[in-house]
């Protein structure tokens, strides 16, 4: 059956993923089948005829409009894993066998989502190491912050790069004739307002970016992978702490498990003054970007509604709290 559920996920059947995989890397796979939970990429789970276990990821149809930060995003999640598993083996990632500018494969890893897991006291363990995975995966520097590939917003600093990432998501939305519950030009006067708090950032990190739930894999109490990197940048460390709190402030979460893990202690881990701006300014940006990609997403009527009711008390409150 077709498993496109947005205009950016390619309608593939079990045929044409095996002649996918057997033209474009010589690969036979005698088993597939669709994979369920993201929005952006085609993603299917194979079984090799030499027996490995992969997962594919097939980027979107030519000539579907992309959000501006999405250009090259499929080849973008190849580089991730491969620069984290070059350079460290605490943060679980899937190995790499074959990948181009719109297909990646990569070993099937051990687990399921930690949406999928319903004992909460597992659950809580699973944060906690993934704590301890993001310290890790925070110690891996770049040569620029921002994004790499595609022509993305970089800059040589973290209050140029941001700035430009914000203007390219609020630009996607003036595209997409997105409503904002703040008008662009207030946004980046906000951003501008509180430049000073992100210049205290000197050294990109690499940030994951996309750790909800849906994207830590867990096999009981024990976290297995952290996946869907496509959108990683070189940026501020703290902006990983908002995806794992979404809906909530990490600042007001002093016990959270993921800084439990982050710290290496029960905490309470309170935040300075400085860094809860700057939290703020990433809550903002990222709830922007909920509202932005609606259209892209082909996210329409209740659907549209519902996360539109939902986004905006946060976004207002951010932009409120910022001053």
């Amino acid at each position: 059956m077709p498993n496109a559920v947005s205009p950016t996920q390619r309608l593939l059947t079990a045929e044409d993923l095996t002649a996918l995989l057997r033209e474009r890397f010589g690969l036979t796979a005698v088993h597939c089948g669709p994979l369920t939970g993201g929005t952006f990429a085609a993603v299917w789970r194979a079984t090799l005829s030499d027996g490995r276990e992969v997962v594919v990821k097939v980027g979107p149809p030519d000539g579907v409009p992309l959000l501006r930060y999405e250009r090259g995003v499929i080849a973008a999640e190849a580089r991730y894993y491969r620069t984290v598993g070059a350079a460290t083996a605490h943060v679980p990632v899937p190995p790499v066998f074959h990948a181009d500018d719109d297909v990646v494969v990569v070993g099937l890893l051990p687990g399921r989502p930690l949406t999928e897991l319903p004992d909460e006291h597992a659950a809580e363990t699973v944060r906690e190491q993934l704590g301890v995975a993001l310290r890790h995966l925070h110690a891996v520097t770049g040569g620029q912050f921002g994004y790499e590939g595609g022509g993305r917003a970089s800059g040589p600093t973290w209050r140029t790069a941001f700035t430009a990432m914000t203007a390219d998501i609020l630009a996607d939305a003036a595209d997409w004739d997105v409503p904002l519950p703040v008008p662009a030009d207030e946004v980046l006067a906000t951003v501008d307002r509180h430049a000073d708090a992100l210049d205290e950032v000197e050294r990109p990190a690499l940030v994951h970016f996309d750790l909800w739930d849906g994207n830590v894999l867990c096999d009981g109490p024990r976290l297995t992978g952290l996946v869907d990197g496509e959108r990683y940048f070189w940026g501020d460390p703290l902006y990983d702490f908002v995806s794992p709190a979404i809906g909530r402030r990490m600042e007001e979460l002093p016990a959270h498990p993921v800084l439990r893990g982050y710290y290496g202690g029960p905490g309470p881990h309170p935040f300075t003054a400085t860094q809860r701006r700057r939290l703020m300014l990433y809550r903002l940006q990222f709830a922007v970007l909920l509202l932005a990609e609606m259209p892209s997403r082909g996210m329409v009527g209740d659907e549209a509604r519902e996360r539109h009711e939902w986004v905006t008390p946060q976004l207002l409150a951010d932009h409120r709290d910022l001053g």
